[in-house]
């Protein structure tokens, strides 16, 4: 199978591809943004670099660095690399599901760039193959042929299926896709892809019962790497003569496994190295200690240690970097309070004046508006946003921001428990202003809308309140009307503020899957529950009123102290 090289061709011509963006980048609006990404190419170039220095965990790092820099200045086709990046040194430690969690967070940047495209569909194939999901694994490889043109892609591409085929014992499918890559004159200049076709396909032949046909062209691969020092391929060649001598001659069978296991050695090829000694296993009883049994579980021991020992040291750079992250985000926002408390005691009799003036005028602009809509059912409901708006405002912002006015005039902001307090009052203005602002804002349709979702839905996370985002089949929110995503989103955002007011719940799970005719969101809490009265009383009625005005189903299903589901079903 063309596994590592195949990948490292691909990946080099990413990072070329990535080395010319550099030097186009483009409307970087301040220059804070300018050094930040910067930093991140940085950071990304790094990760290469330890990535062909074989020091994955400090690869996987930096990847991880300059994706979460990229997010923040916004470069889907870094981002992209990054994740790409990530996920192939996952995979090379074995991690495979760890791998294509990372290439499913990768699809939304990869966007049209087939480079992208095919190394993502690789990589998602050899997960497949290895956890032995076979029928993945050739769809993937056959969304490569579908999107290549050149032989050479298409030929490594059909290699890779038909050892898929080989491994299902579907022997004869495998015989068909590699007998004309033979006989085409693609491989003429390509000695060392020659031989690894030709040792499939004679692997295949073999395993079909064609012994002297499958032995023949074995025997050739092998003289072909011999002849132009292919020591690695020679490690497949010796392991599949070993296979078909295993039971007609002890001795060549032993022989070729030796010689394998000792070129597997050479270049640290694990896997090739165990399958190796299985075979050398039963050809070494001596005195009751069988050594290469002894080695083989030695080394699978081993091999287990490391890579779990990788996955959790890959799991830990995530979290830590996450927790940073955090920490950056909540320092801005103590130095964010602290100039505004500097502003506010600067401007204390401008800000009351003009915060009565932006509420007479908000709600002034909202009666104007709503007098002139002619349907009145339409009149009616936006009565209500109006109604409710102005209340909130009323009740919530500008009795918090007069009476905070009042306190600062009239109290010794010098005594540290008085400026506590002021601060306090500020913080609980500036996360009621934030939220009104989050409730009623408009809803981004295009391209950013899945990711503008998620990122709304992981915001009300807390240290008390875990969020977790499933993600099933892919969504393509291109082809969902723009009515029904501004009816999701707010629908979701009112479960989420219901359960922050309400439900009092430390877990939340949210997944999107779909089908052929819906797009469907399981919404899930570990809250106290809502009784029929308090649903209508917490506006989940005017969520129900939005999702069928759009054609949709919502149901709940909830028991007082039992928690609280709710499944919408949108038609595409």
């Amino acid at each position: 199978m063309f596994r590592s090289p195949f990948f490292i061709v691909l990946f080099l011509l990413l990072i070329v591809s990535c080395q010319k963006n550099v030097k186009t980048v483009i409307d970087i609006s301040t220059k804070q943004d300018s050094l930040e990404k910067t930093k991140a190419i940085n950071y990304s170039g790094l990760g290469d670099a330890y990535n062909v220095a074989n020091k994955p965990d400090s690869a996987f790092y930096y990847y991880n660095k300059s994706k979460e820099l990229f997010e923040h200045v916004g470069d889907s086709s870094y981002i992209a690399y990054n994740l790409l990046g990530m996920a192939q040194i996952q995979q090379t430690s074995g991690d495979y599901y760890s791998s294509e969690e990372t290439l499913t967070e990768a699809l939304p940047y990869i966007n049209s760039d087939l480079q992208y495209q095919m190394a993502a569909n690789n990589l998602f194939g050899i997960s497949a193959k290895e956890v032995k999901n076979y029928d993945d694994a050739v769809r993937y490889y056959n969304t490569i042929l579908k999107s290549v043109k050149d032989s050479v892609s298409r030929m490594v591409a059909l290699n890779n299926i038909a050892t898929v085929y080989t491994e299902q014992t579907k022997y004869r499918k495998a015989i068909a896709l590699l007998e004309p890559i033979l006989k085409s004159d693609v491989l003429d200049t390509l000695q060392n892809k020659k031989a690894r076709i030709i040792d499939n396909l004679g692997f295949a032949y073999y395993k079909d019962n064609q012994i002297q046909k499958g032995l023949a062209l074995m025997n050739h691969a092998l003289s072909i790497r011999t002849k132009i020092n292919d020591s690695y391929g020679s490690i497949k060649s010796y392991l599949h003569l070993a296979d078909f001598y295993q039971n007609r001659d002890h001795q060549k069978s032993k022989e070729n496994a030796l010689q394998s296991y000792k070129l597997a050695t050479k270049y640290k090829s694990i896997d090739e190295r165990l399958e190796a000694l299985e075979v050398l296993m039963s050809y070494n009883l001596e005195r009751g200690v069988n050594t290469y049994a002894a080695l083989f579980v030695n080394l699978n021991d081993s091999i287990k240690t490391v890579r779990n020992n990788a996955k959790n040291q890959f799991a830990k750079i995530k979290y830590d970097s996450r927790e940073a992250t955090l920490e950056n985000i909540k320092y801005k926002g103590q130095r964010a309070e602290t100039l505004l408390q500097l502003e506010t005691q600067k401007n204390q009799k401008y800000l009351l004046s003009f915060g009565f003036v932006v509420l007479l005028g908000g709600i002034g602009f909202l009666i104007h508006y709503f007098r002139n809509k002619s349907k009145r059912e339409l009149l009616v409901a936006r009565y209500n946003t109006e109604t409710r708006i102005s209340k909130k405002l009323h009740d919530e912002l500008a009795n918090d921001v007069f009476y905070t006015m009042t306190f600062a005039e009239t109290q010794d902001l010098q005594n540290p428990i008085k400026k506590e307090t002021l601060l306090d009052n500020l913080d609980k203005i500036y996360v009621r202003t934030r939220d009104f602002s989050k409730e009623n804002s408009t809803i981004e349709t295009g391209e950013s809308f899945e990711h503008n979702l998620k990122q709304m839905l992981s915001s009300y996370k807390s240290d008390s309140v875990e969020v977790i985002i499933k993600n099933g089949n892919i969504i393509d929110w291109s082809k969902v009307q723009n009515e029904k995503k501004i009816a999701l989103q707010r629908v979701l955002q009112e479960l989420m503020v219901n359960m922050k007011k309400y439900s009092q719940a430390t877990f939340v799970i949210i997944g999107f899957d779909s089908d052929q005719n819906y797009v469907k969101i399981d919404y899930s809490d570990n809250g106290v529950g809502l009784s029929e009265k308090l649903i209508l009383k917490n506006g989940l009625q005017n969520a129900e009123n939005r999702i069928q005005a759009v054609k949709g189903i919502l149901t709940f299903d909830s028991q007082i102290n039992k928690g609280f589901k709710a499944k919408i079903l949108l038609p595409k």
